[in-house]
This record gives C-alpha cells, structure tokens and sequence, in this order.
C-alpha cells in the first residue's frame, strides 16, 4: 500500500520511475473492492494525478502504469502545462465571472501567432520605432512574451515585471536611462497584451499560467473539485516542474491526499524554460524521503556515471588535472570539423558492419547541430544503408517545396497576393503538382527545364490578378510534349475551377483549398515520407488555428482587413521561417527504427533515454557550458531564491558551470559502455576550439581509425 506521501530521489538511471510505478500499482490494486475486479470501480475513475515532464516522457509513462496494472485503471497522464491549459479552458466560465470579461470559448494562440499579433498591436504604440532601435523587432517581442510566460509559471504578477527587471537587470550593457525606459515599457506592453488578449478570449501560455494561479487555484469551487475528484498525486520527474505546480501539489497534499514524487539532482533540464526545481526540491520537507543509487539498485555496470562522473567533473571545473580515464572514454581528435564528421561516420560504420553494435543502441550528441553536421552525417551513413534519426527536428516547414507550391497556389486564387507570386515559384508549383506514379516512385511530367519554360511565357505577372495562360501562349508549346501538356492543362484547370468556387462561395476557406489541393495533387500518400506527410499535417494545422484567431478577431472587430490581406499575412507568416514541422505527434506502435539517433543535448537529456555508444560531437565547443536557446531572457529573477539582488556576471558564470556539470553527470549516466569525445582544433566556423571539455578531451585514451 502506498504511504502518506513519499519522495523518491537519485540520480540518473537509478530506478526512480520504476519505484514510483510499483507505489502507483500498490495504489490502484488496493483500492479495487474484490481481488478478481476486471476494471476499476466507478468511484475511482480518474482519482489519479499523475504527471510527466514533456511529452516524450509522458506517452511512455502513461503506457507502462496502464500495462502495470494490466489495463484495469484507466491512466490518464498529463504534462503540467498540458494540465494547467486543460482546467483554465475548463474552468474558463469562472474566470470571466471573476474579470468580468465577455463570456466567450477561449481559443489558445501558438507562439508563433502570439508574436504576430503581439508585433501588430505593439507598431501601434508612438514610441515603438524607438524600443526597436534599443533591440530588434523580433528580439524584442519574443523576450517581451517569454517574461510573461516566466512570471505566469513562477506566480509573479504581470505588474510586477517591470520592477523586477529594473531591480535585476541593472548590469546589463545598456545606458541606465536606456535600460530603465526599456524594462519599464516592457512591462506595460506586456499589461496590454494581457488585456488585449482577456477581451477577445484568446490564451497565450503566459497567460494561461497566470490565469491559474492567480484566479483558477484559489476559486473555493474549483478547489471543491479538485478535492472532490483526485486521491493520489504521481508526479515524475519533478525537477523539471515549474513553481505553481508545487502551488497545487501543496493544496492536494493539505486536504489529504497521497503523493509520490521523483526527482534527479543532476536533471533540471528545463531550468531556464520555466522550471523551478529547487523550489518544487521544498516539497520533500512533506513526504517520507527515500534516496535512490546505482549500488541500491545494483545497476553499477549499467552506465559510465558511477566510475567516471566525480573524476570528470573535477577536470572541467579545474579541480583535478592529472586523472586515470577508464578504457570507455576516448577521444577522436582530428584539425578540420570536415574530417572530423567523416571520421566520426566512419567509426560507427565500422561497428555496426563488423556488428559490434546496433545503430539503435548508437546516439550522437552535440551542444548546437548546425546544416553541415546533420546533412554530412545523414548521408554518410544513410550512403552504407545505415539509418540515422535526428531527435525532434524542427525545420521550417517553408523549406519543403509542397508546402512552398501550396502558397503559390493560394497567390493564384485569391486576388490581390500578385506580388507573393512569381515566375520561379511557378515553375516549382508545376514540377511538384505534376508528379504521378512511375515504377513504384514520384515522377514529374512537367521537368523543371520545361517548367521554367511555361513559367516565362505563359505566367501572367498582375499584382492583383495573376495567372497562367493557355499552353498556347508559348510559340514553340508542340516541344513540350503531350505529357507536359496535358500535366499543365490539367493544372491550370483546377486553379481556374478553384478561383471561381472561391469568388462565388465565401464559406470556402483557404484552409479548405489546401485540403482539396493536397488531396487533388499529392494524393498519393503511400509515396510521400513520412517527413513529408508530417510537414502536411503541420501546414493544415497551421492553416485551421490561423483561420480560427481570424475568425475570433472578427467577431470582435467587424472591419479587421479583408480575406485577401489574410491570406497573404498567412504567406508571410510561413516564409518568414518560425513554423517548424512538428505536428501533434501520432502515435506509434511499431517497433522502434533501428536507426542512429542525432542530437542536442537538451533535446537527448529530455528524451531520458540511454545508449550503449555515445559521441560528443565538437565536445571541446564552448556550448557546452552555455545555456543557449535552453534558457530564456531574465529567467533567473523568476526562480523563488531570487531575493531582489543585481543579476551579475559571475551569478551567469556560476549557474553555466553548475549547468555543465549536471550535463556531465547526466550523460554519463545515460551511457552504458563507451562514450567518443570528438574534438577538432577548429570549428564550424574556422575559430580555435577551446571549450570546457578540452581538458577531458586531451585526458582520454585517443581513438585511431583504422582502415
């Protein structure tokens, strides 16, 4: 039977989430009223919180509580934000009733509208060609947005942002007048926004944090419910958590519920993102404290950290110079980064040929991956039929020629986007809308020498009405042959055909058109990859929340601009390159693709997986002790020990080296047999590397390639 409350820590791989699976397991089996009971009684039904730190983690961890106990309790596991976003759109009637807002269904911004329309709202401002001219415009409202969205999950006040910014941010490298008049501003931007936003429904996750823990959490109704419905907390993986999630555990925990927590000293992954961990590391004072290691758990020749970790640690941070490096740290040391990638490639070549390993048990780590680096390892080793699967990858998706085409597309329907439109962008649209199925593969009818053919001479250049002629426009069309011919009719009338519906029926929406024209054009799904479907998806995902805020913000304002001047803020929206593709994941349930995984280090420590090989691509690179795109503008006077103190250099120097050595620790404990420390003496960008790993580098037995 699960105790009181209890509080599991340990470090890496020490068995945390497996002690917290067998207390949920002695919960659910205790409370089902007859040994033999199938499923779970009725009044038990979603008594659980249980909770993980990102959705990697939770998809996993929801399938091995509900295989735990066989399917008789209906898991239902959340990620705190995804919780907190589910009970404000919920809850969202007894918020309005306490703001007094006009009662209407919220609808939640993506970031990457939440900077549109904040970017939009803010040009209104007299003074804001002069805060630009302080930071860039981009620059500008992303750290704008992203102090809301600290100061909603550490239970700050919006109000409260400008003070704490001038109280903190005082050594920065700014005239004081500037800084003053900047934090200042940013504050009250931020007040509109909030404001703006409130009105017309629309939740941003900074405000979604806010609305929380500021009017949700403390509402005496929805307290009674959460009384009322939950039992028992479980919560993995705390140290990834931000401080209001301590807010509502503490509540649960005061009108008596169970708990148990986990948490990894060496984790705090997310510090800098929005998490609190040594605020939520206060909630063990409350629980019964049980320490997990690799020796409890005997787990001792499972990972490097047990043998190395310390004696790493000591070296970097310039504690220890003269060490003993175990056989399974080596370095692969080369002068170019160019070799350096060819050699890396062909060392796991190598092994999996003699099959000394499986690419699945192989992962390479890196604390930036540039173009050349993930393009050169891809096809090096996708070249000898070796998979390699870059971890969550996020490109534009303006950079796959479908979705580039499908704009192109929109610019030839809709009247008045002629200057989105033009005669290279036509040519692609054509050889991509022109591929049928040849010999199991893709093939385009239309070439791109007689795409760009028909581009020149029958593309009608209009700023309002653009289009495309007749094939006979072209004197010499009889050389494009009956099959480009037929391609382009084919084409032309479908926009043709497209445009008309459009004009007549106003209800058709641009989301629609790109719906029919990837169902008309690309409809051979079996043929397109799996990267390519997931891009697709991501569009029309894009394409239904754009036109769903534009849908709310006519409601409000009748007279907002017309449907042509939509679609075109849609396109350029795209091009500019902030929408990534990475859709809502599908599930599954295939086996796991034997495929070597690239990555960041942020993005492998989130993952919380292990490999039996690692490489530390550019491991002697100064990121490595640099928080990175990890942490956001400010976000240590968000954190709960901050007391009002100046925020310094060396405050920045001491949180980037506690930082690496979490990271240390955190992969070594994530490998299993042999880790590559490759270092070239320049790199990505010519300069000499020198980062805080050069001393391990140099340290390590020294790999030799053999041929």
């Amino acid at each position: 039977m699960l105790i009181l409350s209890l509080w599991i820590a340990g470090t890496t791989r020490t068995g945390k989430t497996s002690r917290l699976v067998t207390e949920f397991t002695s919960w659910v089996r205790g409370r089902l009223i007859k040994p033999k009971v199938k499923t779970v009684p009725q009044n038990l039904a979603s008594a659980i919180l249980v909770f993980a730190a990102n959705n990697n983690n939770r998809r996993e961890f929801n399938d091995r509580l509900a295989l735990a106990v066989d399917g008789t309790y209906p898991v239902v596991c959340k990620t705190p934000v995804g919780f907190i976003t589910d009970e404000v759109m919920l809850f969202f009637p007894l918020i309005f009733e306490e703001l007094k807002l006009k009662a209407q269904f919220p609808l939640r911004l993506r970031p990457e509208t939440e900077q549109e329309l904040a970017t939009q709202l803010w040009r209104n401002q007299p003074d804001w060609q002069a805060l630009c001219e302080i930071d860039n415009e981009y620059r500008l409202v992303r750290q704008t947005l992203d102090l809301m969205q600290l100061a909603g999950a550490s239970g700050v006040p919006t109000e409260d942002i400008s003070v704490m910014l001038q109280q903190g941010l005082l050594g920065l490298d700014l005239s004081q007048e500037n800084q003053s008049y900047l934090w200042q501003r940013m504050g009250e931007l931020l007040l509109l926004w909030r404001q703006w936003c409130l009105e017309r429904g629309l939740l941003t996750y900074g405000l979604i944090y806010e609305l929380y823990w500021r009017y949700l959490l403390p509402n005496t109704k929805y307290q009674q419910h959460l009384q009322r419905r939950y039992q028992a907390i479980f919560a993995d993986d705390l140290d990834d958590y931000p401080a209001i999630a301590r807010d509502l555990f503490e509540f649960m925990l005061d009108q008596g519920a169970s708990a148990v927590f986990t948490y990894n000293p060496d984790g705090k992954i997310r510090l800098g993102l929005n998490a609190d961990p040594d605020y939520l590391a206060g909630l063990a004072t409350r629980c019964q404290q049980e320490k997990l290691s690799s020796v409890t758990n005997n787990t001792t020749n499972n990972n490097l950290a047990v043998e190395f970790a310390d004696t790493a640690v000591d070296l970097v941070t310039e504690k220890a110079y003269l060490i003993n490096t175990p056989d399974a740290i080596q370095s692969l040391q080369t002068i170019s980064r160019a070799e350096l990638l060819r050699q890396t490639a062909e060392i796991i070549i190598q092994a999996v040929q003699q099959k000394k390993i499986q690419p699945s048990e192989i992962a390479i780590i890196a604390p930036g991956l540039d173009e050349i680096a993930r393009y050169s390892l891809i096809e090096i080793l996708s070249a000898k039929g070796i998979g390699i699967k870059p971890l969550n990858e996020q490109r534009p998706i303006i950079s796959s020629p479908l979705v580039r085409s499908l704009l192109t597309l929109l610019g030839l329907i809709y009247a008045d986007l002629g200057r989105l439109v033009d005669r290279d962008s036509i040519a692609e649209m054509l050889t991509v809308f022109s591929q049928k199925p040849q010999a199991g593969k893709l093939v385009s009818e239309i070439d791109p020498v007689r795409a760009g053919l028909i581009a020149d001479y029958c593309y009608h250049v209009d700023p309002e009405y653009p289009y495309l002629s007749p094939v006979e426009t072209f004197p010499r069309w009889d050389r494009l042959g009956h099959q480009a011919t037929t391609a382009y009719q084919e084409i032309v009338k479908w926009i043709e055909t497209s445009k008309v519906r459009q004009q007549q029926q106003s209800f058709i929406t641009p989301t629609i058109l790109l719906s029919e024209a990837i169902k008309h054009f690309l409809g051979n799904s079996k043929y397109l990859t799996s990267d390519k479907l997931a891009v697709l998806r991501e569009l029309i995902e894009t394409a239904q929340h754009f036109w769903e805020v534009d849908r709310r913000l006519r409601q409000n304002e009748p007279s907002f601009q017309t449907q042509a001047a939509t679609v075109a803020q849609f396109i350029q929206l795209l091009r500019r390159g902030t929408i990534t593709a990475n859709p809502r994941p599908l599930r599954q349930f295939s086996p796991k693709s034997d495929a070597v995984t690239l990555s960041t280090v942020f993005q492998y420590r989130s993952l919380r997986s292990s490999h039996r090989w690692q490489f530390w691509l550019d491991a002697s690179s100064p990121l490595w002790s640099q928080g990175g795109a990890a942490t956001l503008f400010a976000a240590p006077l968000f954190l709960k020990q901050w007391k009002g103190k100046t925020w310094m250099s060396e405050d920045e120097y001491e949180m980037d080296r506690q930082r690496l050595q979490r990271i240390l620790r955190d992969l070594l404990g994530r490998a299993e047999e042999r880790i590559f420390l490759c270092h070239s003496d320049l790199g990505v960008n010519g300069t000499e590397q020198a980062g805080p790993l050069l001393p391990l580098v140099h340290g390590a037995r020294q790999y030799v390639l053999t041929t």
